[in-house]
């Protein structure tokens, strides 16, 4: 699959309504190029979530057009839908989503299973991309032995051990202290200027002030779109 140089995200009308007339997002209109570093800002209920669900191609929305580096979603099947996910974009949640009584290694290496890389393979760039998130010395580590910063660097390195071109990030300093959310945030943007389209959806003002640009979302719409005065 061969992506375009334009915008790495469009979103032209775009909704999403779910049984019940449940309306999460409603004639949205939004680009994103390539190498940004934005955030989706908004209250509980707002749409963030759906909208990295639409982005992400975890969703697809009722009407509109979705295009992810320079594919039209609905001229895709599952399957390469399926693809252009599973090699195009990152994700990062929460609450880490790392398999239990699993080495920090093999929650990594894990993040390549289906792109038909052999174990060691796998293993080796694991390796390389925990070096990346300055976790070289907990590669035995098993999530209970990881604080939460630690768990987070992890799943982060889980999200770009396949060298995606989009990174999503819900939520990533919500479950972490202030002083592990810092570091997560400077990961994100040490990313970011490699190569990396950085999306990061929060609730928090200060982390969306800290980015270049701002998207602003209520009741499932767009209802502020600004760059930001960053230092």
């Amino acid at each position: 699959m061969n992506g375009s140089s334009g915008p790495i995200v469009t979103l032209r009308a775009v909704t999403r309504e779910y049984s019940g007339g449940v309306v999460a997002l409603s004639d949205v209109n939004l680009d994103i190029e390539n190498g940004e570093l934005l955030a989706i800002v908004g209250p509980s209920g707002s749409g963030k979530s759906t909208m990295l669900n639409v982005m992400g191609t975890l969703d697809r929305p009722s009407s509109g057009q979705v295009v992810v580096d320079g594919f039209d979603l609905a001229d895709l099947s599952d399957r390469e839908v399926s693809a252009l996910r599973a090699f195009r974009i990152g994700f990062v949640f929460q609450q880490f989503h790392l398999a239990p009584g699993t080495s920090a290694l093999d929650n990594v290496a894990d993040g390549l299973l289906y792109t038909g890389i052999g174990r060691k393979e796998r293993r080796e760039r694991a390796e390389a991309a925990l070096q990346r998130v300055d976790l070289g010395h907990r590669l035995t580590h098993r999530p209970h032995e990881l604080s939460g910063g630690e768990k987070q660097r992890t799943a982060i390195a889980r999200a770009v051990v396949r060298e995606p071109t989009l990174l999503l990030a819900d939520e990533p300093t919500g479950a972490l202290d202030s002083h592990s959310g810092e570091g997560v945030m400077r990961l994100l943007l040490d990313l970011n200027e490699t190569g990396t389209t950085v999306v990061v959806i929060t609730h928090e003002r200060m982390v969306a002030s800290s980015l270049p640009r701002q998207v602003t979302m209520l009741d499932g719409e767009v209802v502020d779109d600004r760059k930001m005065a960053v230092a």
